[in-house]
């Protein structure tokens, strides 16, 4: 007899990805997307000088985090990436901690990715356009110098 599913857990099920939030201090904005939640080890290629075997071998290096980049709409009197952005003055930033979380249906975190000392390196504002009928979108991108990922 096949499997209906009727008995299966709801808990096996992966979780959507279009409820999120993102905060920072003690702001909490939305966006419409945020990618780059990226981490990865560069490898170091290693060969001994007597080895017998014709190959390297690798080694784990640096780790190395992509820029975050965040997608929201515009909004009157709405300047809070702008802010942020003006605080740079001779290289000083203040850095923040930026926590984005993936929300379950009731709205609770169910997984939660923290960006260490991150500061906004890049703000593209919307593109203007008197045949579009789109909404306006701004685009933040964001350097960091470390990324925590937990269960929410």
């Amino acid at each position: 007899m096949p499997d209906d599913g009727s008995a299966q857990s709801t808990t096996v099920w992966p979780l959507p990805k279009f409820r999120f939030e993102v905060k920072w201090d003690d702001r909490v904005m939305h966006f419409q997307e945020v990618s780059g939640l990226d981490a990865e080890v560069q490898p170091i290629e290693y060969r001994r000088g007597d080895s017998a075997q014709f190959s390297v071998t690798k080694m784990p290096g640096l780790k190395k985090y992509s820029d975050v980049t965040m997608k929201k709409g515009v909004f009157k009197s709405d300047n809070k990436f702008w802010d942020w952005f003006n605080e740079i003055k001779m290289n000083i930033i203040q850095r923040k901690p930026v926590t984005i979380s993936l929300l379950d249906e009731a709205g609770s975190p169910t997984m939660v990715w923290t960006l260490a000392n991150a500061w906004p390196n890049k703000i593209s504002g919307t593109d203007l356009k008197a045949t579009g009928n789109e909404v306006a979108v701004e685009t933040l991108v964001i350097s960091h110098e470390g990324i925590t990922m937990a269960a929410g």
